[in-house]
Parts: structure tokens; sequence; C-alpha cells
């Protein structure tokens, strides 16, 4: 049986060049980022985007099954910006308020008709019923803390009421007194 014997050579510089290939390729990318980086607008604001809520109450309150809560015109002080609102039919009657308050910090407001604990769940994640209460406008509220929220729930008749976020349970208070059902 015959032996091959197959010599490889390698030329010269070869290695030199790939990395100077690769050391052009990293420059090329570099300065692309940078031109896009410059060149594209970017808001360096703070990220919030106002949704206008208002319009939405009249639909919602329709088709809800429970007196449907939101802030009255001109009740919330300035500052205030609502971030998000929600109202889901597909398997309970939910509707979801989101805003930032003038200090940066989340409270919004859920309702829905499902079971109270799944409510509390979905609003807060991982809350855990307190002994505390909160009176708001002469009813008691009862205090959930959770790890990055804390709620005021009220259940009701036709459905239970969260008020949640990043706020002291006063400044929720305070919310929840803002809240109307016409």
């Amino acid at each position: 049986m015959a032996t091959e014997t197959v010599t490889v050579r390698k030329r010269p510089g070869m290695a030199a060049k790939s990395v100077r290939d690769m050391v052009l390729s990293l420059a090329a990318v570099l300065a692309a980022g940078i031109v896009i980086y410059l060149f594209i607008p970017h808001s360096g604001g703070n990220g919030v985007h106002p949704v206008q809520y208002e319009d939405s109450v009249p639909s919602a309150r329709r088709a809800a099954p429970y007196p449907l809560l939101a802030p009255a015109p001109g009740s919330l002080p300035s500052g205030w910006n609502a971030t998000s609102v929600n109202y889901d039919g597909t398997n309970a009657d939910t509707w979801t308020l989101g805003f930032i308050d003038p200090s940066t910090q989340y409270v919004a407001l859920e309702q829905s008709n499902a079971p109270l604990n799944t409510v509390v769940q979905n609003a807060t994640v991982d809350a855990v019923k307190q002994s505390a209460t909160t009176l708001v406008n002469g009813v008691a509220w009862t205090h959930y803390q959770g790890s990055r929220y804390q709620a005021l729930v009220l259940p009701g008749a036709k459905g239970t009421t969260v008020v949640f976020g990043t706020e002291t349970f006063a400044k929720l208070g305070d919310f929840a007194a803002r809240l109307s059902d016409h």
C-alpha cells in the first residue's frame, strides 16, 4: 500500500493579515455605531409616555358588571400622567389604569370580577394580606404587602378593587379617595 505525503505550506504573513482584517472590520463596525448614535434622534427623556384614559372610561363603564372607578376629570393634581389603560372582558372583566405620580412612583387601579385572590395576585404578583387598613372616604381598605408593590384592597359584591403601586399606603389611599364611578 502506498502512502502519500502532503505538505502544507503556510504563506508568509497570513496570520498578520487575518488580525489586520479583524481590526479593520471592528473599526468599521464601531464607526457605523457612532454615526448611528449621533444621527438617529433619541429623546433623552424620562421614558414616560402619557396616554389619554378619559375616552376609554365611558365604554368600559358600559361593559363592566361592577361600578367602574376612575379619577374624576381634574381630580388629580398636576404632574400625574396616565401610562396605561385597559379593559379586558375575555375571561373575567378586568379594568386596569396605571399612572406615574409627580414623585415618579407607580400608582395603579385594577378592578375585576375574578376571585379576590386572583385579582390581588394579578395586580401585585406576590402580596400578602396585612392586618392594617386605611380609611378611604369612611371605608376600610385592607393592606397587602408584596416585594414589588403594596396595595389597598376593597372587595365588593360585584368585584374587587385594588389600588397598588410603589407609593406609600397613605398616598395610595389619597389616590383611592379621588376615584369615582361617574
